[in-house]
Protein backbone atom coordinates (compact mmCIF):
# COMPACT_ATOMS: atom_id res chain seq x y z
CA UNK A 1 0.00 0.00 0.00
CA UNK A 2 1.31 3.43 -0.90
CA UNK A 3 2.57 5.58 1.96
CA UNK A 4 2.59 9.34 2.12
CA UNK A 5 5.37 10.91 4.15
CA UNK A 6 5.86 14.46 5.39
CA UNK A 7 9.12 16.07 6.41
CA UNK A 8 10.46 19.48 7.29
CA UNK A 9 8.71 20.27 10.53
CA UNK A 10 10.54 21.69 13.51
CA UNK A 11 10.74 24.43 16.09
CA UNK A 12 11.15 28.04 15.05
CA UNK A 13 10.79 31.48 16.54
CA UNK A 14 7.94 33.79 15.60
CA UNK A 15 8.60 35.36 12.23
CA UNK A 16 10.62 32.41 11.05
CA UNK A 17 10.07 30.14 8.08
CA UNK A 18 9.79 26.45 7.36
CA UNK A 19 9.35 24.37 4.25
CA UNK A 20 7.30 21.21 4.59
CA UNK A 21 7.60 18.48 2.01
CA UNK A 22 5.48 15.48 1.17
CA UNK A 23 6.18 12.51 -1.05
CA UNK A 24 4.61 9.18 -1.85
CA UNK A 25 6.39 5.83 -1.54
CA UNK A 26 5.34 4.93 -5.07
CA UNK A 27 3.49 6.39 -7.98
CA UNK A 28 -0.13 7.37 -7.45
CA UNK A 29 -2.43 7.49 -10.43
CA UNK A 30 -5.39 9.75 -11.08
CA UNK A 31 -4.45 12.44 -8.58
CA UNK A 32 -7.19 15.03 -8.28
CA UNK A 33 -5.50 17.34 -5.81
CA UNK A 34 -2.89 17.57 -3.07
CA UNK A 35 -3.43 19.45 0.14
CA UNK A 36 -2.00 20.38 3.51
CA UNK A 37 -4.01 20.25 6.71
CA UNK A 38 -3.17 21.02 10.28
CA UNK A 39 -4.55 19.91 13.60
CA UNK A 40 -4.07 21.04 17.15
CA UNK A 41 -4.84 18.48 19.89
CA UNK A 42 -8.55 18.21 20.60
CA UNK A 43 -9.41 20.34 17.61
CA UNK A 44 -10.77 19.43 14.19
CA UNK A 45 -8.27 18.96 11.40
CA UNK A 46 -8.47 21.94 9.04
CA UNK A 47 -7.27 22.46 5.52
CA UNK A 48 -4.73 25.24 5.07
CA UNK A 49 -3.85 24.91 1.38
CA UNK A 50 -4.84 22.85 -1.63
CA UNK A 51 -3.35 22.41 -5.08
CA UNK A 52 -5.55 21.07 -7.87
CA UNK A 53 -4.19 19.08 -10.77
CA UNK A 54 -5.17 21.85 -13.15
CA UNK A 55 -2.95 24.22 -11.21
CA UNK A 56 -5.42 26.11 -9.09
CA UNK A 57 -4.66 26.80 -5.46
CA UNK A 58 -6.70 27.85 -2.48
CA UNK A 59 -5.77 28.84 1.06
CA UNK A 60 -7.41 29.20 4.41
CA UNK A 61 -8.02 32.85 5.18
CA UNK A 62 -5.67 32.95 8.15
CA UNK A 63 -2.67 31.77 6.12
CA UNK A 64 -3.11 33.78 2.95
CA UNK A 65 0.01 35.70 2.06
CA UNK A 66 2.18 33.62 4.39
CA UNK A 67 1.79 30.03 3.12
CA UNK A 68 2.52 28.89 -0.41
CA UNK A 69 1.69 25.43 -1.74
CA UNK A 70 3.52 23.97 -4.69
CA UNK A 71 3.85 20.54 -6.13
CA UNK A 72 4.51 18.19 -8.98
CA UNK A 73 1.60 15.94 -9.78
CA UNK A 74 3.70 13.63 -11.94
CA UNK A 75 6.27 13.19 -9.17
CA UNK A 76 3.60 12.90 -6.46
CA UNK A 77 5.29 15.57 -4.35
CA UNK A 78 3.85 18.63 -2.68
CA UNK A 79 5.46 21.29 -0.52
CA UNK A 80 4.27 24.03 1.77
CA UNK A 81 6.41 27.12 2.28
CA UNK A 82 5.49 28.76 5.55
CA UNK A 83 6.70 32.29 6.23
CA UNK A 84 6.11 34.80 9.00
CA UNK A 85 5.25 32.02 11.42
CA UNK A 86 3.07 32.86 14.41
CA UNK A 87 2.63 30.96 17.66
CA UNK A 88 -0.90 30.07 16.58
CA UNK A 89 0.57 28.18 13.62
CA UNK A 90 1.79 25.57 16.09
CA UNK A 91 0.14 22.34 14.95
CA UNK A 92 0.75 18.96 13.44
CA UNK A 93 0.71 19.40 9.66
CA UNK A 94 -0.60 16.64 7.45
CA UNK A 95 -0.30 16.03 3.75
CA UNK A 96 -3.22 14.56 1.85
CA UNK A 97 -3.14 13.29 -1.70
CA UNK A 98 -6.53 12.80 -3.25
CA UNK A 99 -6.83 10.24 -6.00
CA UNK A 100 -9.96 9.30 -7.86
CA UNK A 101 -8.60 5.76 -7.95
CA UNK A 102 -6.99 5.34 -4.52
CA UNK A 103 -9.08 7.73 -2.43
CA UNK A 104 -7.68 10.03 0.25
CA UNK A 105 -4.11 9.20 1.21
CA UNK A 106 -2.86 10.79 4.43
CA UNK A 107 0.61 11.13 5.85
CA UNK A 108 1.48 10.66 9.51
CA UNK A 109 2.02 14.34 10.12
CA UNK A 110 4.94 16.57 11.00
CA UNK A 111 5.08 18.84 14.05
CA UNK A 112 5.54 22.58 13.65
CA UNK A 113 6.19 24.53 16.85
CA UNK A 114 6.46 28.29 16.93
CA UNK A 115 7.67 29.85 20.16
CA UNK A 116 10.16 32.32 21.46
Amino acid sequence: QVQVMESGGGSVQPGGSLRLSCAASRSISNIVSMAWYRQFPERQREMVAILATRGGTAYAEEVKGRFTISGDITENTVSLQINSLKPEDTDVYYCKIISSRSGDLWGQGTQVTVSS
